[in-house]
């Protein structure tokens, strides 16, 4: 769609999902000039870069928009990254997709203002080359067919005008629009407080270490104190409700990770060349203290409660959502149904865990394996070297005959390969 058909169907009011950056005060400029009516929405997600959102609305209203509105969005986020955590689902097993999970709660947080002023098109700033056009598109398709997606980056005489990001800074400067200083900017940033993505300008060019990016949410871990520290995290039924002994909300609980984790340079720098669901590959710089310092926790936890049946099922299942997230689908039937499979194990996730952070790392320290604190771990005394636990040594012979007799079969008849 082109922002012609738009004005062939007599649509003037579009509104549009802001964050007040390089892209969204120069499509909301440009059509404005086309003569459009701009209502701009910014969903308040913690964003870690921005110190004060009404920052934002000065911005877009200084761009053109006829309104700019701040919608409420962080305790949906802090829910969606807590089934993230519960599902470990990383892309491509390697980072938390915090961009990802975030676009479908943006969405959700701006139809409704869309319906009440009888604005029938959304618009974003997404590049045509990139995921999150799709979660964008994808999100305002599920939560209501009748809506509208326009993206400038797919309209082709937007893409004359503006091909990249130079040319915006310069028609920015040239109408005097209010961005930041992009110029002295390297790379673009997108935020929440689950984490930052740090993407394109410098960044692009793989040859060129990444340290010259300012993390924002802690420290480069080498920069990370040279000591290290306990961390606590208390778990109820897959719900972080302590740290360090201290009780806190959801919120509270990622806003402390955050803090602790980032000082230690906890997710901090993960260096990712990824498959983008266009089919292109993209280098990012991201940031999410609490995502890998609470992650890790529910990690260790899991290791006390999942059997091996169990355990293969939750990587199956983790993996299905992973790709669900960072594919747009996070609203959708598969989705749902995936999270519902994992409601056994999360309510059976209760236990407490203390982990040691040093220099980005987290290990394993030690955890309250008692029937009150960890009432379903596996974890006996069934294993141990020492002369306790029910399982008998002498139990295993008769095992490992019946593992013998295909292994001898094996070897018999078939032969194992020596160069292995």
């Amino acid at each position: 769609m082109n922002w012609r058909e738009l004005q062939e169907k007599n649509i003037t009011l579009v509104g549009g999902a802001v964050s007040g950056g390089l892209d969204s005060c120069t499509v909301a400029h440009w059509l404005r000039d086309k003569g459009f009516e701009i209502h701009a929405f910014t969903v308040d997600l913690g964003q870690p870069d921005e110190e004060n959102l009404d920052s934002v609305k000065d911005r877009m209203l200084g761009s053109g928009a006829t309104d700019a509105v701040i919608l409420p969005g962080r305790a949906p986020l802090a829910a969606a990254g807590l089934k993230v955590i519960q599902s470990q689902a990383r892309y491509e097993g390697g980072y938390w997709n915090t961009t990802g999970i975030a676009r479908p709660v943006t969405v959700a947080a701006i139809l409704p203002e869309l319906a009440r002023r009888d604005i029938g098109v959304l618009f974003h700033g997404a590049t045509g080359r990139g995921n999150d056009q799709v979660r964008f598109q994808l999100a305002a398709n599920m939560l209501d067919p009748t809506i509208e997606v326009y993206a400038p980056w797919r309209d082709p005489e937007f893409i004359e005008r503006f091909p990249g990001r130079l040319q915006m800074i310069k028609y920015c400067e040239a109408n005097g629009l209010p961005i930041r200083p992009a110029r002295e900017s390297r790379y673009s940033t997108d935020a929440n407080f689950l984490g930052l993505t740090h993407e394109a300008g410098d960044l692009e060019d793989v040859s060129i270490s990444p340290e010259f990016v300012e993390p924002g949410m802690g420290v480069w871990p080498w920069n990370a104190p040279d000591q290290s520290t306990l961390f606590t995290v208390r778990w109820e039924r897959g719900v972080p409700v302590e740290l360090n002994g201290e009780r806190l909300d959801l919120e509270g609980v990622f806003l402390q990770a955050n803090r602790i984790g980032g000082a230690y340079g906890v997710g901090i720098g993960d260096h990712v060349v990824e498959n983008r669901f266009v089919g292109v590959k993209s280098r990012g710089i991201y940031e999410a203290p609490a995502m890998e310092l609470l992650g890790r926790s529910y990690e260790f936890l899991l290791q006390f409660v999942l059997d091996r049946r169990a355990r293969e099922f939750f990587e199956h299942v983790s993996g299905v959502i992973s790709l669900q997230i960072y594919q747009g689908y996070w609203l959708d039937l598969a989705t749902r149904a995936a999270l519902a499979a994992l409601g056994p194990i999360t309510r059976m996730a209760t236990g407490t865990i203390t982990m040691k952070l040093y220099k980005g790392r987290v290990y394993f320290d030690t955890a309250e394996d008692t029937p009150e604190a960890m009432p379903h771990s596996l974890y006996t005394d069934d294993s141990s070297m020492e002369a306790m636990g029910a399982y008998d040594h002498a139990d295993a012979e008769g095992f490992l005959k019946v593992l013998g007799i295909s292994a001898k079969n094996l070897g018999a008849r078939q032969g194992a390969d020596t160069d292995l």
